[in-house]
């Protein structure tokens, strides 16, 4: 029997198996020997052990799609990163390192702009602008008009997605419009377990319905862009690509180099003057850390 791992706890996994329910397993010790370990997303097989107690062991993990490191779920469909549009204002410098982030880890990212209900036409019409033009899609919402949700529904719909953002910007909110129930399932395991409440934040799925799975992750404030060399960041804005080989330097770094195509961009308006200082000022970040 086949179903998806949407939470594992103190050497316990919770799967989902379709039109059946959640079943309370133990991994066989066969993974340990293979040095495999099942992950939260992760397609398995399970023997049932226990019908009425909903009971069984993993016996299998199927091959995974991809695997992310932070946060550690397997078999992920696209990232949807929430930021409020005003109140708080959004920090466009922590949404530009997320999509660094997932750009690296080949996750397509959708970016909802909640509580449109209380922003300037101004406001919306600039964060649209600032990265539509990059290739991203950009949604905006508000959990109190109901507007835009539907259509967020359906981006979500058939998919497993991960749901980021800082603390403040109404995901809770727009969590409960998509699965209503997603507490009173946390609560379930939790008493399953007798644990869970007051122990560290753990990666979960809920399930969604229509093969629509999606996964909360903590609120954020900060996120540090690692493990990258700075020539390698101009790569992830994905705006600068299209001047590729037309600046007068090959592997120009589009900073201080005279003739450089993505600068003249920039002056005609063509590549965003936010995305641009934010590139600048990460930049600077990497070049420091390598000093250390």
């Amino acid at each position: 029997m086949q179903g998806k791992i949407l939470k594992g706890i103190a050497g316990f996994y919770y799967v989902h198996v379709d039109k059946l329910g959640l079943y309370e397993c133990k991994a066989k010790g066969i993974f340990r020997n293979q040095n495999l370990k099942p992950l939260v997303g992760d397609n398995v097989e399970i023997d049932i052990l226990d019908e009425e107690g909903n009971i069984g062991n993993i016996t299998d993990i199927l091959e995974r799609q991809n695997e992310l490191i932070r946060p550690a779920v397997a078999n992920v469909d696209q990232a949807l990163i929430i930021f409020a549009v005003s109140d708080p204002a959004p920090n466009l410098n922590l949404l530009d390192r997320f999509l660094i982030l997932m750009l690296r880890q080949n996750v397509e990212t959708v970016i909802c702009f909640n509580k449109k209900d209380i922003a300037s036409e101004d406001k919306i019409h600039l964060l649209q602008d600032t990265y539509g033009k990059c290739g991203y899609q950009v949604i905006f919402t508000s959990t109190y008009t109901k507007d835009g949700l539907v259509q967020l529904q359906d981006i979500l719909r058939n998919k497993t997605t991960v749901l980021a953002g800082p603390s403040g910007v109404g995901k809770s909110s727009i969590i409960n419009v998509i699965k209503p129930d997603a507490n009173m399932e946390t609560g379930k395991i939790s008493e399953k377990i007798k644990r869970g409440k007051h122990t560290t934040r753990h990666s979960e799925l809920f399930f969604a319905g229509d093969n629509t799975f999606i996964m909360d992750t903590p609120g954020f404030s900060s996120l540090y862009i690692t493990d990258m060399e700075q020539n390698e960041l101009k790569d992830y804005f994905t705006e600068f690509k299209a001047y590729e080989g037309q600046c007068r330097f090959h592997g120009c770094i589009h900073l201080n180099e005279p003739d450089c195509a993505v600068k003249e961009a920039l002056k005609n308006g063509s590549i965003s003057r936010i995305r641009y200082d934010n590139y600048k000022e990460l930049y600077e970040e990497l070049k420091s850390k390598k000093k250390y």
